[in-house]
């Protein structure tokens, strides 16, 4: 069975480290956190005159089997959650990220190494909705995600950049999630509709031509070599 572990929304703000205050209970959405709200937004830094660009990678669980509660998903994505840079992020055809659970423990193993110990929690990542059950290669690029009156469209794997890296205190993250494939995916929203932790996911094939897994492999063949 596939089914949602989590949903989670971020808000835009300077980017920073996973820090032990990250790693708090679930609770449920708040009336603002389910408004509508999407920024185009940089920083001052205080005292400095250089910009600092921010990001809404860092992601807080909405709703989760501990703690269930319906969230909306709209058009351009889970309701309350902020994109810092539509130009590179965001948008019809990544309104929400998709990440698959059981790549968690890898990622808590090679935060270990790089003597980074807090333990991660759901949106750690900078997903929206946390599954289990499916993974990059049983995803196929045109599947149909249908989780109650919600359905998704999979569109494509992430590319990650260096937010990644500063997001999970160690430089070489982003290089591990291209090494391994373990990318996760964006999908547009086909049908708006509430969903909640918890809730089974159907999927309905599309033309399968091109898997998650495989469009990633693509995406890097003939780029950054030194990682492979």
């Amino acid at each position: 069975m596939i089914r949602v572990l989590a949903i989670c929304a971020g808000r835009c703000a300077p980017l920073r480290a996973w820090t032990d205050a990250d790693t708090i209970k679930p609770r449920a959405a708040t009336q603002a956190e389910v408004s509508d709200s999407i920024a185009d937004v940089t920083a001052i830094t205080p005292g400095t005159t250089a910009k600092t660009p921010l990001s809404a990678i860092a992601k807080h669980a909405l709703s989760t089997l501990e703690a269930p509660a319906p969230v909306e998903v709209r058009a351009f994505g889970i309701a309350g959650d902020e994109q810092a840079d539509r130009v590179r992020h965001g948008g019809p055809r990544q309104a929400v990220y998709v990440y698959p659970a059981e790549h968690y423990a890898f990622w808590q193993t090679v935060r270990m190494q790089a003597r980074q110990a807090q333990v991660l929690a759901p949106g750690a990542l900078g997903e929206n909705l946390l599954i289990e059950g499916l993974l990059e290669k049983q995803a196929w690029i045109g599947d149909r995600l249908q989780i109650g009156e919600l359905i998704l469209r999979v569109e494509s794997p992430r590319s990650p950049c260096f937010k990644l890296d500063i997001r999970l205190g160690f430089s070489w993250a982003s290089k591990m999630m291209v090494q391994s494939g373990f990318t996760g995916f964006y999908c547009s929203v086909e049908r708006q509709g509430r969903i909640t932790a918890g809730d089974e996911v159907s999927v309905r094939p599309g033309d399968r031509i091109t898997s998650i897994e495989q469009a990633h492999r693509l995406n890097h063949r003939s780029r950054q070599p030194g990682l492979f």
